[in-house]
């Protein structure tokens, strides 16, 4: 799993021109998701991008989380995140889940991340065009990869 996280002052989905997720203050999250990602890393990820002490407190410190900044998440599908650009000058998207796997587990990261933000949680659509309108805070970007966590299967 991949996620691009960037500290927002308001972030936005449309899909088909209607607005499909908005915040304000929070993170505006692109999830990548890959073929053998299960539940214990959906859920270390979510629980890691919760808990980063990405904003500022009262002394202008980054000493704060998204659920202690009071901030809201906006998660989009991108499986982009997986794109191989190794040979050519096409990417290629095999380490990308595809499917109904891929849609189920992204769907499963915005509950954890839900019940983690107490609901705090809007997103885009799985599969659509959509335009992603992020107007970054900072800029605060950071970006988390399974691979590099020591999660435990």
């Amino acid at each position: 799993m991949k996620v691009v996280l960037q500290r927002v002052k308001r972030a936005s989905v449309e899909v088909e021109g209607k607005v499909t997720g908005s915040i304000e203050k929070g993170v505006a999250a692109l999830i990548g998701i890959a073929p053998d990602d299960d539940e214990a890393i959906l859920k270390t990820v979510a629980e890691k991008m919760v808990g980063l002490r990405i904003f500022e407190d009262e002394d202008g410190k980054m000493n704060l989380s998204l659920k202690q900044a009071g901030g809201r998440l906006l998660a989009v599908s991108q499986f982009t995140l997986y794109a191989d650009c190794r040979k050519g000058k096409r990417p290629s998207f095999s380490g990308a889940a595809g499917g109904q796997i891929a849609k189920f587990l992204y769907e499963r990261f915005v509950e954890i991340c839900s019940e983690l933000l107490e609901d705090k949680v809007e997103t885009g659509v799985f599969g659509a065009d959509m335009t992603v309108e992020i107007i970054g805070d900072g800029p605060v970007t950071i970006i988390l990869d399974s691979n590099e966590l020591n999660i435990k299967k």
